[in-house]
């Protein structure tokens, strides 16, 4: 076994994760099995390094003053040598060659050194970095603060570059000031490619190329095979595959229209001057976006204009004798849209694209989303269609079932099972456009571009899918006691409760971690600002607003029996969604939080099932 090489509390050189850049930073302590060093940054941050990523700081200190050693012999021999007139002529002519050499080492050095020395200044992490509670740094002002050392820092460097020009006998001042300027500008295009580098997105999700790739096919594929399966007499996995309608039905141009005249109702609805202006979180360039909240008057004006069309006896059931051609419809209208966020995506700012998906690679960033927050002046469309045309769409849908039930099988109410899966599910979409604010700090608004995979997910996936009971029933009808649709509404209750509580909880905490409301709550802090409960439903398991989710979703496919399936795919499909992004949300947090997530996770040892996971 080796022997350690540094002792803790030494103060060494820790290389940043990710960099090739080293700090000050003090060892704390080692760990004899993993051979790992726990290393404290100035500003607090605690990492685990390896050897390798660790110097002395005595290497450092040696190149430096190996660096500068020459500076102050160089400047008095270029005094003596410029104030020589009466050397003779050959003397004169190697002396200026010499010096020649000599400045063209000197300005190569300096370039470096400022290169390395403003890497420094704008990457490393700050001790007086202002963070706010939801661990945004005041990018403004650092970047400020950052210039504003950059000028200090480069002053010196260019009276040294003046001084080397006194070996010339006659110095040319406009040749001097070209090559001042040509040397800033080489600095600062550097500066600017390796912050270009270092906002490229690392870490592929997904299968990476290869996976985005074959999602992009797989995920519409999957949407009209449930609704192929769900039209058989017999949706059994052994009828697999249905048989498979022809080419021509599939596209309407009138259903098309109408899918675009609910898509812009809906844009009109959300440009109304109704409702309460709020302010996202800081942007990478400490910009705050504003946002208005108005989705549940855009729910309400839906709500009247349903009402109006059945009063005048419009036959919405015609939305499912058309169901796979508005599945189509959709589908083609996010493949559109997802061509146009990426083209548009190609002319933003470096700062307005997003963390994830910013890799390079076209597939990748076409399918997760390569601009955050595309914006047609203040219309946000990833803001819009997060909640609008596919939430409330999911709703018009249900309801569309439920009138097609009633006409098929000649009934004067809607049976139990379609009651309790359209009531289950409005409670959900209500709840989401009442909490609309929420959003806000969810990883879709912060993180995420938009790009197919929201695209695809908000017109397609949530309208088409999760009204997949619904639609089931229609042509599977299930009859249900009311002793068991009493169990299951208090299931759906118990889930909306934790799902609820959890999630206002951690709103509540990360707008106003001061609120005295709030004083029951205990912490873990971080080094970055935030806190990390450890009490309430955040104490209980890591995730609880999942495991709410998760209850729900059963409860809402219980009314559809145990005949089949394919009512559960829902539940599977969102066990396996929550799991990704369990996953997910751990890599980020280790990352983010360090020492202190590690502490989290043994004060609250289950992910998302109490003594289970």
């Amino acid at each position: 076994m080796p022997n350690r090489r540094f002792a803790d509390g030494e103060v060494v050189m820790g290389r940043w994760p990710g960099s090739v850049l080293y700090y000050e930073v003090q060892v704390t302590s080692y760990d004899d099995v993993s051979h790992l060093y726990t290393v404290k940054y100035k500003d607090g941050t605690e990492l685990e390094l390896k050897e390798s990523d660790i110097r002395s700081q005595s290497s450092f200190r040696h190149r430096k003053s190996q660096s500068s050693s020459s500076s102050p012999s160089r400047r008095s021999t270029s005094r003596s040598r410029s104030r020589s007139p009466g050397r003779p002529a050959k003397g004169r002519r190697r002396s200026s060659s010499q010096s020649r050499e000599h400045k063209d080492d000197k300005k190569k050095t300096i370039q470096e050194t400022n290169v390395a020395l403003l890497v420094l200044v704008l990457f490393k992490p700050s001790e007086n970095n202002t963070r706010r509670y939801n661990g945004e740094p005041e990018s403004t002002e650092r970047n400020d603060t950052s210039r504003l050392i950059l000028e200090q820092k480069l002053k010196p460097d260019l009276e040294t570059e003046r001084v080397l020009e006194q070996y010339s006998l006659r110095p040319r001042k406009e040749e001097k000031k070209k090559e001042e300027i040509y040397s800033e500008k080489k600095i600062f295009e550097t500066i600017k490619t390796i912050e270009k580098a270092s906002s490229k997105t690392k870490e592929l999700e997904f299968g990476g190329r290869i996976g985005t790739f074959m999602l992009i096919f797989f995920l519409p594929a999957t949407v009209f095979y449930l609704l192929l399966m769900c039209k058989q007499d017999d949706p059994s996995l052994m009828n697999f595959p249905p048989p498979l309608p022809a080419l021509e039905s599939l596209w309407e141009a009138r259903v098309f229209g109408v899918f675009l005249l609910w898509f812009f109702l809906q844009a009109l609805f959300y440009l109304l001057p109704v409702g309460k202006v709020v302010e996202g979180l800081p942007l990478s360039n400490g910009r705050k976006l504003h946002y208005r909240i108005n989705g549940f008057y855009a729910f309400v004006l839906t709500a009247a204009a349903i009402g109006t069309l059945l009063y005048f006896e419009f036959e919405l059931h015609y939305l499912y004798d058309h169901f796979m051609q508005f599945a189509v419809s959709a589908a083609a209208f996010s493949m559109g849209l997802s061509i146009y966020l990426y083209i548009r995506s190609l002319k933003a700012p470096e700062e307005e694209l997003a963390p994830g998906g910013n890799s390079g690679y076209f597939v990748y960033d076409f399918f997760t989303g390569h601009e955050l927050n595309p914006r047609i002046g203040s219309f946000d469309l990833k803001y819009f269609c997060e909640l609008r045309p596919g939430l409330i769409g999911w709703v018009v849908i249900n309801l569309a079932m439920l009138l097609a039930e009633m006409k098929i099988h000649n009934q004067s109410m809607p049976s139990l099972s379609m009651i309790l899966v359209n009531s289950f599910q409005l409670l959900y979409v209500v709840d989401a456009l009442w909490n609309e604010e929420a959003i806000l700090t969810t990883m879709d608004i912060t993180h995420d571009g938009f790009g197919f995979m929201l695209a695809f997910g908000d017109l397609v996936w949530v309208p088409f899918v999760y009204s997949l009971q619904a639609f089931y029933l229609v042509g599977h009808p299930t009859a249900i006691s009311w002793p068991v649709a009493a169990a299951i509404t208090i299931l759906n209750c118990i889930g909306y409760y934790i799902f609820r509580s959890a999630n206002s909880q951690k709103n509540s905490f990360r707008r106003n971690p001061a609120d005295p409301k709030l004083a029951y709550l205990k912490f873990i802090p971080t080094a970055t600002g935030k806190g990390l409960l450890v009490t309430g439903w955040w104490g209980f398991v890591r995730h609880p607003n999942y495991l709410g989710d998760i209850i729900m979703a059963l409860a809402w496919s219980l009314p559809c029996g145990f005949n089949h399936i394919l009512p559960y795919f829902y539940v599977i499909y969102f066990i396996c969604l929550l799991v990704h992004r369990e996953a997910r949300d751990e890599h980020h947090c280790k990352q983010k939080y360090g020492l202190a997530w590690e502490r989290y996770c043994q004060r609250v040892p289950y992910r998302i099932f109490p003594y289970i996971y």
